[in-house]
């Protein structure tokens, strides 16, 4: 393993990590929105690649994927709709220039609402409401998409939160959970704590507790398989 200060690898459903980053070297932009946990990655890639096995992300962000990869000795192409580094593809993840049955592990980590302004690209999915269908329509492109490149009897998996607004609560894990089972055999659904958000200050917990509702305290991260082709 690569890194000499790797996280621990874990063997329950809660995921739980007090900083973004692990070790002596930045795995992503900590300070990006949104940015995805690098012991998330870690961890998956441990279970479900080996060495020079070929990772994709649709969704790269600011990068994550790419540097524990490399750094683990994994192939890896991240793409974004608007790159955020120079080894990020710009390409849109309903539509990947890729062939098909290429990937031996696909991670995603997708926006679940339109709670954070990613950028102004007018086809990026996170402009989109989770309350407006049209949000679970563009996530099942995404899901086609995983499902055509990633190779038969491997794996993938999607990070993503609920969203709970002006007192509406969108359960956005359960209905992805039930796009992906149209095209993939549910392996587990794992929980990831969630940290340094801006709702975990004092002034959120004392509305929380004024206005009776809950604050978002975790992410669902479910993982799949590819059994065959459709």
């Amino acid at each position: 393993m690569g890194n000499s200060k790797s996280p621990k690898f874990e063997t329950t459903t809660l995921w739980d990590y007090p900083t973004q980053n692990y070790g002596d070297k930045p795995h992503g932009y900590n300070k990006y929105s949104g940015v995805t946990p690098a012991f998330v990655i870690w961890n998956l890639i441990q279970r479900y690649t080996k060495e020079g096995d070929l990772v994709i992300d649709p969704m790269c962000g600011s990068g994550t994927t790419i540097d524990v990869c490399v750094e683990e000795k994994r192939k890896v192409i991240g793409f974004d709709i608007v790159p955020f580094r120079n080894d990020i593809i710009q390409a849109d993840a309903r539509h990947l220039p890729l062939k098909n049955d290429i990937a031996d592990f696909v991670f995603v980590d997708s926006p679940y609402s339109d709670n954070i302004k990613y950028n102004n690209h007018p086809n990026n999915i996170g402009n989109i409401s989770c309350e407006n269908p049209t949000f679970f329509s563009e996530l099942e492109k995404v899901t086609q998409e995983i499902q055509r490149i990633l190779k038969p009897q491997k794996y993938m998996a999607w990070l993503i939160g609920d969203q709970s607004k002006r007192k509406v609560f969108t359960p956005v894990g359960y209905r992805l959970y039930e796009i992906l089972t149209k095209y993939f055999m549910p392996i587990d659904w794992l929980c990831v704590v969630r940290r340094n958000q801006s709702s975990n200050t004092g002034i959120w917990h004392y509305r929380a507790k004024k206005y009776n509702f809950f604050l978002r305290g975790f992410k669902h991260l479910l993982v799949m398989k590819k059994i065959k082709k459709l």
